[in-house]
């Protein structure tokens, strides 16, 4: 193979050992898993909001982002459940440019994974131990799940991920709720297909180990828009692509027939502020089907300190270097307008 052996990555309980969970982390990550299910299952009526940056690419501005996002959850947390995006390592559709905390804990400099390990690590960990939530981010690569499975309440598999073998059985084995996006192309069943193969027992090959998974019964659906063959956005937010959704689970086995909404990428055509107007509009669509409001757990949105994206080393604290975000002010005024609208 054309490839230079840079050095041995630890194991993950080598990592876990230098940056470990306390008990209160642990006390808090199993009563918000339980939580969550039972959202996702709809034991529990509150709504779920999965928000964050586009990428976790600072670890201070993060914190501070986390630290502001507990006191608004706190005042909502009767009606909304909320999970603070950290997501530490970005696919790209070409495979070049900045992919992440995880590759590059300095966005200006140079690659550097085994540190990044422990970058993300230590953000996720701060952000537990700092506030009272426990965190999301994406499983990109399904082999570095056991560096952070002790902090993670929610994953996500994405659009370009979801028809993969190895990710659908590693999603398998997760014991926290794991949402499937659908594919770039739009298609429903490809998602649907990834879901029950998730909540699948499985057998495979995990770190050098035969393993066998026993299925998990939160896998569920995320829309997230798709991309015509001609390249433009076409969103599957709507009123009629959730009652489509709603349809095709029925013909389904699958448990929890939950979907979350994302209220970016392809449905904004990452015009970051139609966020706001999406995420009204899927409330909208739960207030006059049973249906819809059976099925729709809840929302993901992208919001950072400061509004919209900058350039790798423009330095400006809190704003995305990758996809643009809401604001830190239009994000507390549309938290608070969910949860009246909840109410």
């Amino acid at each position: 193979m054309n490839i230079t052996y840079e050095r041995l990555m630890p194991d993950p309980e080598v990592i876990r050992e230098m940056y470990p969970v306390t008990q209160q982390i642990r006390d808090n990550k199993q009563r918000r898993d339980e939580q969550l299910k039972n959202i996702l299952a709809g034991r529990d009526d509150r709504f779920i909001l999965v928000i964050g940056p586009c990428s976790a690419d600072n670890e201070k501005a993060v914190l501070d982002y986390c630290t502001r996002l507990w006191k608004v959850a706190e005042e909502v947390k009767d009606r909304i459940f909320i999970i603070p995006r950290i997501y530490t390592n970005k696919p790209r559709t070409k495979g070049t440019g900045y992919k992440g905390m995880l590759h590059q804990p300095d966005p200006e400099g140079r690659s550097d994974m085994l540190a990044g390990l422990i970058a993300i690590r230590r953000m996720h960990l701060d952000v537990c131990m700092q506030t009272g939530f426990t965190t999301a981010d994406e499983m990109l690569y399904p082999e570095n799940h056991s560096f952070l499975d002790d902090v993670l309440s929610y994953v996500a598999v994405g659009a370009r991920s979801v028809e993969n073998q190895q990710h659908r059985m590693v999603a398998s084995a997760l014991d926290i709720p794991c949402g499937m996006k659908n594919p770039t192309s739009g298609d429903f069943s490809v998602m649907l297909n990834a879901i029950v193969a998730a909540q699948a027992p499985q057998t495979f090959i995990y770190r050098n180990y035969e393993v066998h998974s026993t299925g998990n019964a939160y896998a569920h659906a995320i829309l997230r828009g798709a991309i015509s063959k001609h390249g433009a956005a076409v969103p599957n937010y709507h009123y009629e692509d959730l009652i489509r959704l709603y349809n095709m689970y029925q013909k389904t086995d699958v448990k929890n027939r939950a979907v979350i909404v994302d209220c970016n990428h392809s449905n904004s055509g990452k015009q970051y502020m139609q966020q706001i107007r999406i995420a009204k509009e899927v409330l909208h669509s739960m207030r006059h089907s049973r249906e819809v409001k059976e099925m729709v757990r809840g929302l993901m949105i992208e919001s950072y300190i400061e509004p919209g994206c900058q350039k790798i080393g423009d330095g400006v604290y809190g704003k995305s270097i990758t996809d643009p975000c809401l604001g830190w002010d239009d994000t507390e005024k549309l938290i608070r307008e969910i949860a009246d609208t909840l109410a």
